[in-house]
Formats: structure tokens, sequence, C-alpha cells
């Protein structure tokens, strides 16, 4: 199927721009909220003399309930930092979808290709959330969700910095930047195909950002400065010319930093 030279009328740029916009702005609204929510928990208490008190965050007790609120938010989490690195295979799949539909020929709405794409996201969540508990089991992690052990935040760095120069990486990271060829090379007709292909494309985003999400660990999962950080990146490696280069320099950047993290946290 030809992909090339098909574009997209403003309009309906202007429309798959502004829901992508819209769902990612919603995941951001409700991470900025659970955030607060958090902090509060570990705020200032009124003392009977006027005075504040600092409280303590609580140790977080892992029951099924709070397990699916880790879950929850991991998902939206993930949804917000990847749908806009995803923009412009959407937008090639809305093109594509336009073309067939003027031909008499149909083809699942764009929503069916990102629902599959999501859903790999979501997966991931899954197991982000399970291994978050793993590491609170193993006390590990503070109460925010950041690394207390110098050696875990160190392995987590030196990992995904390792893991910017393996093959793995940069045959994922090609097929995430060329949506034109990913499209001719995995077409599948019919609203299932629609869903197959958007599992496929966040199979190989997986593939290139997986270890980097664990550095959530590092920064803290509810740092949204941290988390917007590791947005930037994801996005900017996916789109600039140089994101080869530049990720490899992140690279040694990330082994650098497990190095500090073990010469000075070392006794932590």
């Amino acid at each position: 199927m030809k992909l090339l030279g098909n574009h997209l009328p403003r309009r309906d740029i202007a429309i798959v721009m502004a829901s992508l916009a819209g769902v990612t702005a919603l995941a951001w609204i409700y991470l900025f909220v659970l955030a607060g929510d958090m902090n509060m928990s570990g705020g200032a208490m009124k003392m009977p003399d006027g005075s504040t008190m600092k409280m303590p965050m609580q140790i977080p007790v892992w029951t099924l309930g709070y397990f699916l609120m880790m879950f929850l938010m991991w998902s939206v989490m993930m949804v917000g930092m990847m749908l806009p690195s995803v923009t412009p295979t959407v937008l090639i799949y809305a093109s594509v979808a336009r073309k067939a539909a003027k031909g008499g020929t149909p083809i699942a709405p764009t929503g069916a290709f990102v629902s599959g794409y999501i859903a790999i996201w979501v997966l991931f969540s899954l197991a982000a959330a399970a291994a978050q508990f793993g590491l609170d089991r193993a006390a590990l992690l503070s109460p925010m969700m950041v690394s207390s052990s110098p050696l875990l935040g160190a392995g987590l760095l030196a990992a995904a910095g390792i893991y910017q120069f393996l093959p793995l990486k940069r045959s994922c990271l090609e097929n995430c930047r060329s949506p034109v060829e990913f499209m001719a090379k995995n077409w599948i007709k019919g609203f299932a195909g629609a869903f197959r292909m958007g599992v496929s494309h966040g199979i190989y985003c997986l593939g290139c950002c997986w270890v980097l999400m664990l550095l959530l660990f590092v920064g803290g999962v509810m740092n949204l400065f941290w988390v917007a950080i590791i947005t930037i990146f994801v996005l900017l490696e996916k789109v600039l010319p140089l994101g080869d280069a530049g990720g490899r320099v992140m690279g040694v950047v990330m082994i650098a930093a497990g190095g500090v993290f073990i010469l000075f946290g070392g006794s932590g």
C-alpha cells in the first residue's frame, strides 16, 4: 500500500492533534491532583498552640485496592508520557484511513489503532505496579516511591545508559521513527487489524523506552518534573534527526550518573 504523499487536511490534523492533546492533558491533570494528594498526606498538622508540625509520609499498606490504585496511576502516567511521541504515526494512520474512505474502502477508525498502542502500555503498567510492590516489600523504596538504595539507583541508571547502545534499542527506535515504513510493512485490514497494528507499534515503543521508564524509581514516580524530563527525552529521541547521537550521549551521561550514585550515595 502506497503511503507516501498522503496528507490530511488541516481540519483533520487539528482534530487528531486536539484529541491526543486532550487525552494527554487529562492524564497530566490526574497526575498533578494525585501528586498533590500524596504530598498532603505528608503535610503539616496544626498544633494546639497554633504552630505546625511536619508529618512524615506513611508507608503504604499493599491491599488489593492500593495495588489497583497504583496500576491506574501507572496506566494514566504512561498515557500522558507516550501519546505525544506516537502522534506522527497516528497522523499517518488517519491519513491512510481518510484516503481509503474517499475511495470507498472503509478502514477502522483511528481510535482502534490508538487503543492497541495504549493496551501495550497498560500491560507495562501492570508489570510496573508489580515491580513497585516488590521493591516496597524489599524496603528499597521511600513512601514517595523513590529508590532508597544507592545500589538500586545506580543499577537502574547504568542499565538505562547501557541499553542506549544495544542493537535492540536501535531496531525498536527505527520502527518508531519511521511510521510510513511501519504502516507499509504491517498493514492489516479491519478493526481488529488496526488494533493489532497499534499493539505492534506499542511493542516497538516499549522496546525503546521500558528501561527509561524504570528511571522513575530513581527520580521519584510522583516527581512530575522528573516525569516531564523523561517524557521530553522520549519525544526528542524519536523525532529529532540527531536522536541517535543524542541517545548515545545521554547513555554515557546515565552511566556516569550511576557511578556518582555509588560514590556519593554509597553510605546512604
